[in-house]
């Protein structure tokens, strides 16, 4: 059954939930809101790969970006959608088929807005950077991104959650000598080797620093570990992946820096990094949206796609509903008065 914008939020949130769409697997999906939007005629529609682009042309003094990603985590047992009293689960209502409905409404009902809008449904949010749909966009169409600000429809508690961390993960890596168990003064033990990394990790305090008036803490992980040979063999290698939340104050050169004094010694590989985003609540057009819509602001603890909009130039917060305390769990779900609120304050700010 096709989407129908015109439903309700919460329905239209529940219609996008059941349409699976876990990472790399979006096309769907994306061929539903692409056939959606282009049945709007107040809209121009383009399409690169799994990423859907929509866009008035009004000629208005301020263009804004509205963005969300389509795609979700793996299934946990939380398909279909269910609407139990005020609250609506399954997977993705939080992160983020909640915050796309919304954008999904809006397109559709909000023809004439007081400043042009480009809508960016993208795909591969939730796994690596090199999938990400608007990253993609901001390499190869930088001009669709081309914006005075930008928000990005994540949970956020229907509140403004300014800025993001960085995230940089990397793997250490040990190598010992094999020897028999029963002989292990013969070897060299790589898992043991860990140890001292391990003992870092555990004593970990995490270092917090202030924004705009905003604190940002940081966290440092492990989050996976690896080695081992036979039940009876000292293992000759192995390895530990780290995963560090760095404050957007940091770069990721300077947080690959604090990495490789943190555990001086290791074999140390990058694996997967993005930068994180100052908050720029100063930017008129980020200081006029938070006024407007009334809503509290906070750090984002976590990363999101804001980064990619700052490095384009472009002011961006995380504005969307569901408590982002939810997202990847089994039991996701977002508050209907979030759906609400949320679509009732953004429809305001692009009409007024």
């Amino acid at each position: 059954m096709p989407l129908d914008l015109d439903a309700d939020v919460v329905d239209l949130t529940a219609a996008l939930v059941d349409l699976p769409s876990e990472s790399l697997d979006e096309q769907l999906i994306a061929d539903e809101v692409e056939a959606a939007l282009r049945a709007l005629p107040h809209l121009q529609v383009a399409r690169d790969g799994h990423t859907i682009v929509a866009r008035s042309d009004l000629g208005r003094g301020e263009r804004v970006v509205i963005a969300g990603h389509l795609d979700t985590v793996p299934v946990n047992g939380n398909l279909p959608s269910r609407l139990d009293g005020d609250v609506l689960h399954g997977l993705g209502t939080c992160d983020m088929k909640g915050g796309v409905a919304v954008a999904l409404r809006l397109a559709a009902t909000v023809a004439e807005p007081t400043r042009d809008v480009t809508y960016v449904f993208y795909e591969a949010e939730e796994i690596e950077a090199v999938h990400n749909g608007l990253g993609r966009l901001a390499r190869e169409h930088p001009d669709w991104l081309e914006a005075d600000f930008a928000i990005l429809m994540e949970p956020s508690n229907a509140g403004v959650e300014a800025g993001c961390q960085g995230t940089m993960r990397v793997d250490l890596r040990t190598a010992g000598e094999r020897a028999h168990s029963a002989r292990s003064w013969m070897g060299s033990n790589a898992i043991h080797a860990l140890a001292p990394a391990l003992a870092v990790l555990a004593g970990y305090v995490s270092r917090e620093v202030e924004i705009d008036g905003l604190t940002y803490r940081e966290g440092l992980n492990a989050v996976a570990v690896s080695g081992g040979v036979s039940g009876n063999v000292v293992p000759d290698a192995a390895s530990l992946t780290v995963n560090y939340r760095f404050a957007p104050d940091r770069s990721e050169e300077q947080a690959l820096a604090v990495l490789r004094e943190t555990f001086p010694g290791y074999d140390l590989t990058v694996t997967d990094s993005a930068p994180g985003a100052l908050p720029g609540l100063q930017r008129p057009a980020a200081a006029a949206f938070v006024e407007a819509v009334g809503a509290e602001v906070g750090p984002k603890f976590g990363w999101t796609d804001v980064a990619k909009f700052t490095l384009l130039g472009v002011p961006a917060v995380n504005y969307g509903p569901g408590d982002p305390i939810y997202a990847h769990k089994a039991d996701e779900q977002v508050p209907v008065a979030h759906l609400r609120s949320v679509e009732e304050k953004l429809r305001t700010w692009l009409t007024s």
